[in-house]
């Protein structure tokens, strides 16, 4: 798949579906395999896609995903970087809601059938959103010492 137009309208349909302005048929197979560093386990299937999405949308009622740069293809791989940005005003059972507002800069790496995502792996610093959500120490702190220390790491020179 190396039409330009065709990758773009794919990008767009696959970065539409995380805001749930479109869902994920308008550009994945049916058994689109998935995972990010929030999935405990690799995601199998549009719902389970569509379910993971909408769990982040609760999350973050106002995100907003957008492009950052073109999406770059090879062959049957693409690479679509984002910026995502949202305030966490709805909490879970086991990370209650902290109303701090949290932008990350991302990627996914997608493998493409037939024009459809088939395969989808998302990059993004999970250690920056939490700290951002004011759940972890900021990085170069006494905090993030403290914590490198209780882990077993030693003390960071800094």
């Amino acid at each position: 798949m190396n039409h330009p137009e065709l990758l773009q309208g794919l990008a767009e349909n696959w970065l539409r579906g995380w805001t749930g302005q479109a869902g994920f048929e308008t550009c994945c197979a049916h058994d689109v395999q998935y995972e990010d560093p929030l999935a405990h386990d690799p995601l199998r299937g549009i719902p389970a896609l569509e379910g993971h999405a909408a769990r982040l949308r609760n999350a973050l009622p106002d995100l907003r995903v957008e492009r950052t740069g073109t999406m770059l293809s090879d062959g049957p791989y693409a690479c679509v970087p984002w910026r995502a940005a949202g305030t966490h005003k709805n909490g879970s059972t086991t990370l209650p809601a902290t109303n701090h507002f949290v932008a990350l800069h991302g990627l996914h790496y997608l493998e493409l059938t037939d024009g459809q995502v088939r395969r989808a792996r998302g990059f993004f610093d999970l250690y920056d959103a939490a700290t951002q959500l004011g759940i972890l120490p900021s990085r170069g702190g006494v905090g993030e010492s403290l914590l490198l220390l209780l882990r077993g790491f030693g003390l960071r020179a800094s």
